[in-house]
């Protein structure tokens, strides 16, 4: 093949991956336009651009129309998802260890058990956990998604953890374990550092799907000061009778900000190759 084909075939590609990145980033795109847009715009005109330019929708949408506004909904939102997000990572991390390095009686089965639960949609637990949850006292508070995470309730980042220790040599636990490191130092000092790829991803996939969680959110939390931003932003729909949709369309984009910039800061991590990083490190 010519260098002509290859430039053609190069070009071909960027531009139809350009098309292909416009097509999916273009709802942002136009929910960003649209929180400048009066009502009647957003609903009555194709255009992407708004013909009048409304400046307060992010300062009244801020504000909001009740007694709290969205800054609570934001910090509520933190307050649960970070320790969700910790907690996850370091019982995920203990349970993946165990599974992938020591050998214990009715691990094959456990480890079974253990992916099995990974099939179990939420319709069909939610009902027993809820009534567990009750039964504890545990309702309007933020303890039915952080008690949880400590007890590595979540066996998808488990599994990926499992897969990322099973790709490291293991004469490198074995040479720790001569110089006279215990396991939890091997874990800490060696393997750890070794995982930063997929704890990263870990980590952003449970921020995003935590943060994002409305279904949840709604079953366990009851009072409006505990409400967080999904369900801050289905209330601001609900107090008046004809919504202002630049303001909510305005706090939809507060809402996903720190989605974005976790990504943006993390994505390298995404492409990083365990293996790899395991024979630089």
């Amino acid at each position: 093949m010519n260098n002509g084909s290859l430039r053609t075939r190069y070009l071909g590609s960027h531009f139809f991956l350009a098309i292909f990145a416009l097509v999916m980033v273009f709802p942002l795109i136009w929910l960003f336009f649209a929180s400048f847009k009066e009502n009647n715009e957003i609903f009555g005109s194709l255009a992407l651009l708004p013909k009048e330019i409304v400046w307060d929708s992010y300062i009244k949408g801020w504000k909001g129309s009740g007694q709290f506004t969205f800054g609570v909904f934001l910090f509520n939102t933190f307050k649960m998802v970070v320790p969700v997000v910790l907690f996850t990572l370091g019982s995920s991390v203990l349970v993946a260890y165990g599974f992938a390095r020591f050998r214990f009686p009715l691990k094959g089965l456990l480890f079974a058990v253990m992916i099995s639960t990974l099939m179990l949609p939420n319709a069909v637990i939610i009902i027993p956990r809820y009534i567990l949850f009750n039964e504890l006292g545990w309702l309007n508070s933020y303890l039915p998604f952080t008690v949880p995470a400590l007890f590595a309730c979540y066996p998808f980042f488990i599994f990926m953890l499992v897969q990322f220790f099973r790709g490291l040599p293991k004469e490198l636990d074995e040479s720790a374990t001569i110089d006279g490191c215990n396991s939890f130092v091997v874990l800490t000092r060696i393997l750890l550092p070794l995982c930063k790829p997929a704890l990263f991803s870990a980590a952003i996939f449970q921020f995003i799907w935590t943060w994002n969680d409305f279904f949840n959110s709604l079953i366990y939390i009851n009072s409006v000061k505990k409400y967080t931003l999904a369900l801050g932003l289905r209330m601001s729909l609900d107090i008046s009778s004809a919504a202002k949709w630049n303001e909510v369309m305005a706090m939809s984009i507060v809402a996903i900000v720190p989605c974005v910039l976790l990504f943006f800061f993390a994505q390298k991590y995404f492409v990083e190759g365990i293996a790899t990083t395991g024979l630089k490190g």
